[in-house]
């Protein structure tokens, strides 16, 4: 039996125009699993992991609101927060989607911890964008409590470091897991970053990891076949939104760290998905990447449509 390694994409629970209520949430989820449940059926084990930023965004918002009456909580928590609230929904929606097509499999969430070398250099470099705009006095007030912010077309934002994710610290238990048959949701969001401090253990720091990064080297921990990256977009573009407008569709590895080291996929949009890939198919010579839209899972699954690379 082969594993495959999902990763959702920020915008499979919350569309584009909604507020973000629960129930548009379950609603959404609802439909998410509709094609895992057809990869479940074609045989295929499966780890599903998943983006957090609406959901963490609005946690945020509710520590700053609460923030006279309520500590606010640190940014790894309010992760594993939204890890939590998210593997929720993901697991009861999929179990009862099992349910009605008669496949009784267990479904657990983990909540996740990702290993990061203390000294990576993204921690004296905050870039990676989490939670809402704010206007600028809003932002000012932030900068006080030692919030890194840095400016957009839209507004502030709120900047963490994004250090690169070393191993997962559960890998070992979700491929016990997995060998046992039981569909694992894990590292949502990136899951939790921690490093190792002497005579300590394990301590979170304040800063996220990239999911698509992170579910690559969960993708190593389990030796999945397989990383299906699940986005806004049906294919890889090369000069993406330019008059030049180039989809990708099968590429081989070599190619596409080519296209990568010229600087063809932004470090804010498709970089990480594509370094993902990279890693994922130097681990593993027989493995296959497809990255696509999250509306075309199952075609995707299939090598019907997305950005399909190998070596």
């Amino acid at each position: 039996m082969k594993t495959i390694v999902v990763a959702l994409g920020g915008n499979a629970l919350i569309k584009p125009g909604q507020k973000g209520t629960i129930y548009e949430q379950f609603a959404n989820t609802r439909e998410v699993v509709k094609s895992i449940t057809k990869i479940i059926e074609d045989n295929w084990r499966i780890v599903l992991t998943h983006g957090n930023g609406p959901q963490v965004g609005a946690i945020l918002l509710q520590n700053n609101a609460a923030r006279d009456k309520l500590p606010p909580m640190p940014l790894g928590i309010c992760v594993a927060e939204s890890e939590g609230f998210i593997g929720y929904m993901i697991q009861q929606c999929l179990s009862n989607a099992l349910s009605k097509i008669g496949l009784r499999k267990q479904v657990v969430t983990v909540i996740t911890q990702v290993l990061v070398d203390k000294d990576d250099p993204a921690f004296n470099n905050p870039t990676k964008p989490i939670g809402p705009y704010y206007s600028k006095e809003e932002a000012e007030e932030l900068m006080k409590d030692g919030y890194y912010m840095r400016e957009y077309p839209d507004g502030w934002r709120i900047v963490v470091p994004s250090p690169d994710p070393i191993s997962v610290v559960e890998g070992e238990i979700i491929k016990r897991m997995i060998e046992e048959d039981i569909i694992v949701i894990a590292a949502g969001g990136g899951g939790m970053p921690v490093i190792e401090k002497e005579n300590w253990g394990l301590d979170g720091v304040e800063a996220v990891v990239d999911k698509d990064l992170a579910s690559e080297r969960l993708a190593e921990a389990i030796e999945a076949d397989m990383l299906l990256i699940l986005t806004n977009v049906e294919n890889v573009y090369l000069n993406y939104n330019t008059d030049k407008q180039k989809a990708l569709t099968h590429v081989a590895l070599e190619e596409i760290k080519k296209y990568y080291k010229k600087g063809y996929f932004p470090a804010g949009s498709m970089g990480p998905k594509i370094l993902a890939a990279i890693r994922f198919l130097e681990y593993n010579e027989k493995g296959r990447v497809v990255i696509s839209h999250l509306d075309k899972a199952w075609e995707a699954f299939k090598g019907e449509t997305g950005t399909i690379i190998e070596r």
